[in-house]
């Protein structure tokens, strides 16, 4: 056992001594100690039940004959962050996670881990360093949030930042406003939608580091506690047997997560994750790869905000297996690989049946025949751009428009909710990027306001920063080369005409080559925006959208 380091010979007498401080008696230490990933905190709601999520994992590692050890990870809630200078550090806390992680494993000498996320980047940053130590890990996330009920309809939280651009605009009352406030967000959980947290716990299932049920049995059920419990006990069966991440996490496992991605509608931040991921697995997932599994893979769920269905439903309807067994109908799925269960991805699909068509289309019967994201490229964005093609509306899949440009989101909104900004109009929100920010905020507060003001279906949004998996209507982001890094999107002046031709994968500037070069001749690089502290380490040392904003030593 790799945990023989710390407690087995002569030599160990001394890191016994500390274990027996620790209260761990003699049979506890000869077990396989088994760490415990919890990222429970007091401010983010999808985090504050996993305390008992911990408990539940904790029994079901000491029923199954090991010793689990708790450690914690931090998390950010990005609806609290959203707006603010809190969501320059959000996405940055993805290399935090992954980092302390590696270290206390590696520190520790643990057998095993059980990785208990929820969050936007707690289960990417989970997942990478589950993949950078390598030893057997399983995840159990927290669950999803029950959609809340307002006027008789169900809502999450998209429509409480709709909201706020529906009072500037007129045709939403203050009273209504404080309604939705104390009715959207009910329970404990992530946010009810397929939002970036919800996105990445079903693709952990579609990766297989997952057991069924982890991306959509709602936080508040108690099946949630047994799937804890469950996990607690397979963690043991994969320590006995040696299954490690990078067996499971492969480049097949990749592309498999990125067909259900497509499937399911997924936030396009998971064009960031997957990527980052992969990399620290040893896998190059160039985004190339998305369109391609686009162009053949039929997008079966509308979940808010691209349609009226939740999590909640998804999980009734029979969950990402469900979806993932229609797949398998076009031959799009390996079935062979192994995964946490300590079977295939085929025997763990084999009893899935797809109870409401409703929520999960069949793959005869698809929303669309093409997948939920797309990449665009062009002269605007040479090495990438990405959009979440299934929460477009139809009107503006082709569109046509003028610039109107700004250089932080902050401006953007203003002039939004100021009805500064007209149909037809794009608008452009620079110097967001990884370095540009620093950090890549996410940009839920001006896709709101436009749908709020009743623009939604006439106004596009183009930013090098990235969007929440709540954003919908035809915005587009991670734009590379960034601004900060003198890309296109840096040269953008006020009026310039931007051409988006979603179907066609797309994103142009009317404007000839030789007007860019004289345009770049002139360019100068802006002043950083932070010039101390973490993000000033992050922002030297964080690398393209492109390539999943993951570190690099300059």
């Amino acid at each position: 056992m790799k945990s023989d380091s710390i407690k087995t010979g002569t030599q160990q007498a001394p890191h016994r001594s500390l274990l027996n401080a620790l209260g761990y008696t003699e049979e506890e230490q000869k077990r396989p100690l088994i760490g415990i990933v919890n990222s429970y905190n007091e401010i983010v709601p999808g985090h504050m039940n996993l305390d008992k999520i911990t408990e539940a994992v904790k029994l079901g590692v000491a029923m199954a004959g090991g010793t689990p050890v708790v450690f914690p990870a931090i998390a950010v809630c990005d609806g609290i962050a959203m707006g603010h200078i809190g969501m320059k550090y959000s996405l940055a806390t993805r290399e935090i996670i992954a980092d302390s992680t590696e270290c206390m494993a590696q520190a520790h000498g643990f057998d095993g881990l059980v990785c208990i996320p929820n969050c936007d980047k707690n289960v990417p940053g989970l997942l990478m360093a589950a993949a950078r130590v390598n030893i057997p890990t399983i995840f159990v996330s927290g669950g999803p949030m029950l959609a809340g009920l307002v006027k008789g309809e169900k809502k999450s939280l998209s429509a409480m930042f709709e909201a706020v651009g529906s009072v500037a605009a007129g045709t939403m009352s203050e009273e209504d406003l404080t309604e939705m406030e104390e009715k959207t967000c009910p329970t404990c959980g992530s946010c009810s939608g397929m939002y970036t947290a919800n996105s990445m716990n079903c693709l952990t299932e579609a990766l297989g580091m997952g057991l069924r049920g982890n991306g959509t049995i709602p936080a508040v059920y108690s099946e949630r506690i047994r799937l804890a419990k469950h996990a607690g006990m397979k963690i043991m069966e994969l320590v006995e047997r040696n299954i490690k991440p990078r067996d499971i996490m492969t480049e097949k496992a990749f592309i498999n997560a990125l067909t259900v991605d497509m499937a399911l509608g997924c936030s396009t931040n998971s064009m960031l994750h997957l990527p980052a991921i992969a990399h620290e697995a040893g896998v190059d997932l160039n985004l190339d790869m998305a369109n391609e599994l686009s162009g053949k893979t039929p997008n079966l769920c509308h979940l808010a905000p691209a349609g009226p269905t939740f999590i909640e439903e998804l999980n009734e309807a029979g969950g990402v297996y469900a979806v993932m067994k229609e797949l398998t109908k076009l031959n799009l799925l390996d079935t062979n690989l192994i995964t946490v269960s300590g079977q295939t991805v085929g025997e763990n699909i084999q009893g899935a049946l797809n109870k409401n068509t409703d929520v999960i289309k069949t793959a005869e019967a698809p929303y669309s025949v093409t997948g939920g994201i797309a990449v665009l490229r062009g002269n605007l964005a040479p090495d990438c751009s990405v959009v979440k093609q299934s929460a477009v509306v139809p009107e503006m899949m082709v569109h046509e428009g003028p610039a109107r440009v700004f250089d932080c989101e902050e401006d953007a909104v203003a002039a939004i909710t100021a009805g500064r900004i007209k149909a037809g109009d794009v608008v452009v929100i620079r110097y967001e990027g990884p370095k540009g920010g620093p950090g890549m905020r996410e940009m839920l507060n001006p896709t709101s306001a436009i749908a709020g003001m009743g623009l939604g279906s006439s106004v596009a949004l183009i930013t090098d920063g990235r969007f929440s998996g709540a954003s919908r209507g035809a915005s587009i982001g991670h734009v590379s080369p960034e601004a900060a890094a003198g890309g296109p999107i840096a040269l953008i002046e006020e009026g310039d005409i931007i051409n988006i031709d979603i179907p066609g994968k797309k994103l142009q500037v009317r404007l000839s080559d030789e007007e860019l070069a004289a345009r770049k001749a002139m360019w100068q690089a802006r002043e950083p925006q932070v010039t101390s502290g973490y993000l000033e380490r992050y922002r030297k040392m964080v690398t393209s959208a492109a390539r999943g904003a993951v570190l690099e030593v300059n």
